[in-house]
């Protein structure tokens, strides 16, 4: 089979860099980052992120092969701040981004467990509190 073992993906190899930063020569302020052991997922949020920056001038990732998992992002700034000191910075707006999400997203949970709160199922319907006698789930 083509495809890697599954633990090739986000396993660090033994001296492998997670992070690897190449000025580009030929256009100014700009450089571009290979991200090992990483997809799409984290490659379109940082692009997202930097885009919003405005000292950003340009920020697009590709993956150049499904089967080895990495991306390369391209950045080029205004001058302002170099290419890696904009990627710090969207990387810690990012993590403070997932974190209000993260309290959002357990505060929501605390308030279904409230006394007196409709239980419902995963499909918005409500669920009754008590088992009504005489009837099997299959009614339901």
């Amino acid at each position: 089979m083509n495809a890697p073992n599954r633990y090739e993906l986000y396993v660090l190899d033994e001296g492998e860099r997670p992070v690897e930063v190449t000025e580009d020569s030929k256009i100014p302020n700009a450089a571009t980052i290979k991200i090992v052991k990483q997809d799409h997922t984290l490659a379109n949020l940082l692009r997202s992120q930097l885009l919003s920056m405005p000292q950003v001038l340009f920020a697009g990732y590709k993956v150049p092969h499904p089967l080895h998992p990495y991306f390369l992002l391209k950045i080029q700034t205004d001058g302002s701040e170099t290419p890696v000191q904009v990627l710090e910075t969207a990387c810690t707006k990012l993590i403070g981004t997932i974190a209000t999400l993260e309290a959002k997203f357990k505060r929501e949970f605390q308030y279904k467990d409230v006394d007196g709160g409709v239980q419902e199922d995963a499909y918005g319907v409500p669920v009754p509190s008590e088992p009504v006698e005489g009837r099997s789930y299959i009614d339901f």
